[in-house]
């Protein structure tokens, strides 16, 4: 389908000229000696931590980035391809807490199995990322792996490494190879946080050069929040922008040149009453079509800044409308890889069950009304007003008969009941409703087949690993 690009010509020459001077007179701190020795090598000015780069050098590095690559799923019909035309879309990434219908909670490991399972259970979804939630209930330092492991079990897909340490990821990417056999092709994804404005810190590099080390797919993402951590200008944020994301992906070709990397947006603002973060707005919507725009022109996969991303509290007409106008922003912008696209909620501090499904169906609406029309002799139907006539109608006709199983999307959650039917139902609202969906789908899942063997030896790796770092823990079945 057609991508929105608002930009015009001198407004990206103008955005790409301001990144160089931002890159080359402010430049990037990087808290890494073996980042800071790379930069170095490569001629680039470094002084104490911080980079500054000639003007042309970090869109020379990302030139050395493949356009598109495939990511390799234990099931091969879950392989993705990022770039070009096609879209990845992950569920909600990071939430401490849980919501379940008026229920708000710490997450626990049981709710982000529920949540596993839900994700392999929707064509909607293609990856569960990292951490739908945080299982609060497990140790921090072996979270990782029991991440890893519940993901590995409960879905048959590609899913997103621990980046925060060089031990959570190394332990992720051994995790990999057992299921894989080798690392020879990507199949993890790794997505990396910008400390924004202008900052990589330690922990976040250790897991950059780590996956870069292993070939594995990188998306650097830049957190901004106009207002506080960018200017309050779109502008300007995607100057910001572009400079953070170029200097990560540099850093990940110089490690190894050719490694899948993703251009990562987060671009929305900030309530400048209060301070919280604002999403689904029009600065936000903006800031995600430049962003497809200034991707392609570059010839990076990009991953857009959302998703169905809301600042309300409960599933409401708010959390929809910002969701929808966020998701739909995505679309238009030809996201390739779209984050925190299921369960988003309270500004991304909760996961919600019923907003997980709800989000699912959004995604559902907007993948059916992206694919492009058929338009053929049979489609245009001159037989079926052959056979109706005039004043007649089209519920019996063959050309009906022949597709109204199919011919329409159907919601899930949505009602299309009248108001009698819907009162003799309960009178659930769409909350209500999801909350059925997600316990109806829980109880049709099943777990997707995996090696007896290659289980036992994931088990007891991440066992070993568990009291290794001084929390043992139990994993098997």
């Amino acid at each position: 389908m057609p991508r929105f690009e608002p930009l015009s010509a001198d407004a990206l020459a103008t955005i790409e000229a301001a990144a160089d001077r931002l890159a080359a007179e402010v430049g990037v701190q990087f808290d890494h000696p073996a980042a800071l020795e790379l930069f170095r090598e490569a001629g680039q000015t470094v002084e104490e931590q911080t980079v500054r780069f000639d003007p042309g050098f970090l869109r020379a590095q990302a030139a050395l980035a493949p356009p598109e690559f495939s990511l390799r799923a234990r099931n091969p019909q879950r392989d993705l391809v990022v770039g070009g035309d096609h879209m990845v879309f992950c569920a909600a990434q990071g939430p401490p807490f849980v919501r379940i219908g008026d229920e708000r909670r710490d997450g626990t490991i049981d709710d982000l199995e529920q949540l596993l399972k839900l994700t392999q259970m929707t064509d909607a979804l293609d990856t569960p990322g990292r951490n739908i939630l945080e299982p609060n209930d497990v140790p921090l330092d072996v979270r990782h792996l029991v991440r890893a492991l519940a993901a590995t079990r409960l879905t048959d897909r590609v899913w997103a490494g621990e980046p925060s340490s060089d031990f959570a990821a190394r332990d992720c990417l051994r995790m990999s190879e057992i299921v894989h056999g080798s690392l020879g092709d990507p199949v993890l994804f790794a997505n990396v946080n910008v400390n924004s404005p202008l900052r990589f810190d330690v922990r976040m590099l250790e897991g950059l050069l780590a996956y870069a080390a292993a070939g594995q797919a990188v998306i650097v993402t830049p957190f901004l929040l106009m207002g506080a951590m960018a200017p309050v200008t779109i502008a300007a944020a995607l100057v910001q922008q572009l400079v953070e994301a170029l200097a990560g992906i540099a850093l990940v070709q110089l490690v190894r040149p050719g490694t899948p990397s993703v251009l990562g947006s987060f671009l929305s603002s900030t309530d400048m009453k209060n301070g919280s973060p604002a999403f689904g707005g029009p600065e936000s919507a903006m800031g995600l079509y430049a962003s497809g725009q200034i991707a392609r022109r570059l010839g990076l996969p990009w991953r857009s800044g959302g998703g169905t991303l809301t600042a309300s509290q409960v599933v409401d007409f708010q959390a929809g409308y910002e969701a929808f106008n966020t998701l739909l922003g995505a679309f238009l912008a030809g996201a390739n890889v779209c984050w925190q696209s299921a369960g988003w909620l309270e500004g991304g501090l909760v996961t919600c069950f019923e907003k997980f499904v709800a989000d699912c169906e959004l995604l559902d609406l907007l993948q059916r009304q992206f694919t492009p029309v058929e338009v053929d002799e049979a489609t245009v139907a001159f037989d079926a007003h052959v056979e109706v006539g005039h004043g007649g109608h089209f519920f019996g006709a063959a050309h009906t008969l022949e597709r109204f199983r199919d011919c329409f999307w159907r919601p899930t959650v949505g009602s299309t009941d009248n108001f009698d039917r819907w009162t003799r139902g309960g009178s659930l609202d769409h909350a209500a409703r999801a909350g059925e969906r997600w316990r109806a789908m829980l109880e049709e899942y099943e777990r997707p087949p995996l090696d007896e063997s290659i289980e036992d030896e994931l088990c007891e790796f991440v066992e070993r690993r568990a009291a290794e770092l001084g929390d043992p823990i139990s994993v098997r079945a």
